[in-house]
């Protein structure tokens, strides 16, 4: 299929998505043995090759870090220091100890359910040292979770879909995130794209990572991000290449470790603050993302609060 790479959509050009798709979302990890330390030897990923930058049919890359170079750590044998997994990339950041951001390949008419069995086991990824990653000691008697970067369902599709289940339960996938942060919407957003649009073969790439700020508080050695940011990209129901963009933040759960308070808020805004958030670039993406057109047009800052599916546009 043929797709025009030169069409730049407006926010007159986007709709609505509909109903809520009925996520129930992920369960807080159980703590379960927390100090046991697991590790997946080098061995373990022989094969694997990550994110397909042509899954769409078109090349959508790995955000560009070649600006935050000096925090990307370095991963030997592997010129774009990326972590490869089953369907899915990471890279680090070397000063954080935590991923930088990844890259996913979600393929909904291949999905397959994996059951999820408690108490979840999270490993260290023997392809790096250890202390280039942050282990269960943060995660101890407090409210912080360890969450998914890469969401558990959403490289879990086709032959090898158990395998990228056990992937996804790396410290490299993993950030320290308020235990009500685990909510529908953000975890969702996927879901929706999905069931709501026509995405081509109902194929959805997505990026995501943390928002580090310097001024994150410091806990128990590691500094906790307050926000996080995700871009989608697919093929809409007008059967161009779309993207959008999103952020939520977790500042209101995170003033007390001890205690949980108020909602978080989802945000659905430009590709391009996105890349001014967080240093990276995801080059045509912008081109692609009806935010980021009408900000240019307008020179104004769009940002719209995103409550359930129905306030989504793509």
């Amino acid at each position: 299929m043929k797709f025009n790479l030169g069409a730049r959509p407006f926010l007159s050009d986007l709709e609505f998505v509909g109903p809520r798709a009925g996520d129930p979302g992920l369960e807080a990890a159980d703590l379960e043995g927390a100090r046991r330390v697991r590790r997946s030897p080098p061995e373990r990923f022989e094969g694997r090759t990550g994110y397909n930058a042509n899954f769409l049919g078109f090349a959508i890359p790995l955000p560009d870090a070649a600006r935050l170079r000096g925090d990307v750590l370095e991963i030997e044998g592997n010129a774009e220091n990326r972590l490869d997994y089953e369907h899915f990339s990471v890279v680090m950041s070397k000063s954080r100890r935590m991923p930088m951001f990844v890259g996913v390949n979600i393929d909904g008419e291949a999905a397959v359910k994996v059951v999820r069995s408690p108490p979840d086991k999270w490993f260290y990824d023997g392809r790096i040292p250890d202390e280039a990653q942050i282990g269960e000691d943060l995660y101890v008697d407090n409210i912080l979770d360890r969450g998914h970067l890469v969401r558990r369902e959403d490289p879990n599709w086709g032959e090898t879909a158990e395998t990228a289940n056990y992937d996804t339960f790396h410290f490299t996938n993993c950030t320290p995130q308020a235990s009500h942060f685990n909510q529908q919407t953000w975890l969702s957003l996927e879901d929706y794209i999905l069931k709501n649009t026509k995405a081509q073969e109902a194929k959805v790439n997505v990026f995501s990572g943390p928002i580090f700020r310097d001024n994150d508080r410091l806990y128990r050695g590691a500094k906790i991000p307050v926000a996080y940011w995700k871009v989608i990209s697919f093929v809409s129901n007008a059967g161009r290449p779309s993207s959008t963009a999103y952020t939520i933040d977790q500042v209101q759960e995170l003033k007390e470790l001890e205690a949980v308070f108020g909602a978080f808020k989802t945000y659905q805004r430009s590709v391009r603050s996105i890349e001014k958030m967080t240093g990276l670039s995801f080059g045509q993406l912008r081109d692609f993302d009806g935010f980021s057109n009408e900000e240019q047009r307008t020179r104004t800052s769009i940002v719209a609060e995103v409550r359930d599916a129905s306030d989504m546009r793509v």
